[in-house]
């Protein structure tokens, strides 16, 4: 019994390795002198006809596909399912096809240029936020070039820091430690040396769980009070757990029995930070209550903040004359209506009007928060006739229009993953260095395939609050129950819903609305503000 468990778990191990290495993205970029692999893999419901013979094609410009074999090129290995590159050149840019019996499988590869300067191409840079004192690690893994490599060594900013089969760094984070970690797997191929690079960029972040302790309300408060009366006098502080809030009320070493400090009452947040209040209770006030100060005081390691209160005799107050009543109030009732008013423009026009305020100001947002793209684009992927308008739309629309027109920088799965690594790791990595994450919503939406992206988002959105989310409803969607939950919370705030009726034109309100919600930034656009955009295709 105990031989079969461990056999079932090798081929349960094997079935992952191999499904890792599967090139399933149709766009996808490799980095000139590299080794580089396609590998096509069969789904579990495509039918496997293991006589039949397999042949790779290349397509280039203008010329027709022609049949790849290992005469080809030197540096071209056929090995079955596997198209090996040794190393792969910027002349082999261009779309590939694989081809065994009815099966078939089209690539488009772009092959970009290695950094003269650099041990790694800034496309392939992996982003990862570690918060100070906890755990820092960087392991050096392959899923396809690993049990290929004889050596493996890891650097930092280009420096070699671990020299080893499978370097492994591990330690509690510092701030020092931020920069560029590079693992670079060496190959031995044909009697020659290659090496396959991956590059994460480390960023070191304050702890987070700590805030600063603040009194809640103005330093400095007033109160009117009748003598004999009693008055209640409260203090809340948004602060630690471990932080305190006390009242300081003794006059010359003396105390008032008519006063009286109440117990604490505290409140805590998910977040773990707590809202305190305590009531300071005066009965029966008297001439020696008056004018005193009753200090509240937040008290915590990194020092303190204090909240005075000072009763005053309510005969005390001068009364206001008749005509200066009068004629403050008129002020007040117009300042009131001009308020208002100001108030429902600025509602009605509130995206307008904070649109011009970027463009005024020139603000930019993106300058320090590390990220590497503006937006990382969520979609159902695959080009079928029931969802060719989502993918029109998110493929080709929305980067000619956030590209091209307005220099937003954009990451679609399809377009600029390189592939080699985990589909899963390196769809929360892409998620992790943008600053939002555009979903474009459609009945058909919900696959497997984009499900993780969604849920991944979400969970960054709502529990992490790192990144904001914008739905896009391409197309109607009446039934919201197969979507998460949580999807309801940001609903009512960052739905858009695309009218391509009244959306052509890039001074419409649908893209208003969609800069509004993305990151400022400052922006050169390249063409004509009311400038219409080409019609897509109703499936």
């Amino acid at each position: 019994m105990r031989h079969r468990e461990i056999a079932l778990t090798l081929l349960v191990l094997m079935f992952i390795s191999t499904s890792e290495t599967c090139t399933s993205r149709p766009r996808i970029t490799a980095v000139e002198g590299e080794p580089f692999y396609l590998k096509y893999c069969f789904s579990s419901s495509e039918p496997k006809n293991e006589t039949a013979t397999i042949k790779w094609y290349k397509s280039s410009g203008s010329h027709g596909p022609k049949e790849l074999s290992s005469s080809s090129s030197p540096r071209i290995t056929l090995r079955g399912y596997v198209l090996e590159f040794w190393p792969v050149e910027s002349d082999d840019s261009g779309s590939y096809s694989f081809q065994m019996g009815n099966a078939s499988y089209e690539w488009k590869l772009s092959v970009i240029r290695r950094s003269k300067h650099s041990c790694f191409t800034e496309k392939q840079v992996i982003s990862k936020t570690v918060e100070v004192k906890k755990s820092l690690q960087v392991a050096c893994e392959h899923s396809y070039y690993q049990k290929l490599a004889h050596r493996t060594s890891l650097y930092k900013n280009c420096e070699q820091i671990e020299n080893n089969k499978n370097p492994f760094l591990q330690k509690n984070a510092e701030f020092k430690d931020r920069g560029y970690y590079t693992c670079v797997f060496f190959l031995h191929h044909n009697g020659k040396l290659f090496n396959v690079t991956k590059t994460f960029n480390i960023t070191i972040v304050g702890d987070r769980s700590n805030v600063i302790p603040v009194l809640l309300g103005p330093k400095l408060n007033h109160v009117k009070v009748e003598l004999g009366k009693d008055v209640r006098l409260n203090c809340s502080a948004l602060l630690n757990e471990k932080d305190v809030v006390y009242w300081n009320f003794w006059k010359e070493n003396e105390t008032d029995p008519n006063v009286h400090e109440e117990e604490e009452t505290r409140i805590r947040t998910s977040e773990g930070k707590s809202y305190a209040s305590r009531i300071l209770r005066i009965e029966n006030i008297n001439e020696k209550n008056l004018n005193f100060s009753y200090n509240c005081t937040v008290a915590s390691e990194g020092g303190i903040d204090t909240r005075t209160f000072i009763l005053l005799k309510k005969e005390d107050m001068v009364d206001i004359p008749g005509h200066v009543f009068t004629r403050g109030m008129i002020i007040a009732v117009l300042i009131s209506v001009i308020v208002v008013c100001v108030a429902i423009v600025g509602v009605i026009y509130r995206v307008d009007l904070a649109l011009f305020y970027r463009h005024f100001m020139g603000r930019d947002e993106t300058l320090t928060d590390g990220k590497t793209y503006d937006a990382f684009v969520s979609y159902l992927k695959g080009c079928q006739p029931e969802n060719r308008e989502e993918h029109t739309f998110a493929v080709e629309t929305l980067p000619r229009v956030l590209e091209k027109h307005f220099g937003y920088k954009l990451c679609i799965f399809e377009r600029d993953v390189v592939p080699g690594g985990a589909v899963v790791d390196e769809i929360h990595s892409l998620i992790e260095k943008s600053r939002r994450l555009i979903i474009v919503l459609s009945k058909s939406y919900m696959s497997n395939e984009v499900r993780y992206e969604l849920e991944s988002g979400l969970h960054k959105a709502l529990v992490e609050r790192k990144i904001k989310i914008i739905l896009i409803e391409l197309t109607p969607v009446s039934d919201f129950t197969l979507l998460p939950q949580s999807l309801s919370l940001l609903k009512s705030h960052r739905v858009l819903r695309w009218k391509p009726e009244e959306s052509l034109s890039y001074n419409s309100r649908f893209w208003k609305n969609l800069l509004y919600l993305m990151p400022a930034k400052t922006v050169k656009p390249c063409g004509d503000e009311l400038e219409v955009l080409p019609a897509l295709s109703q499936s």
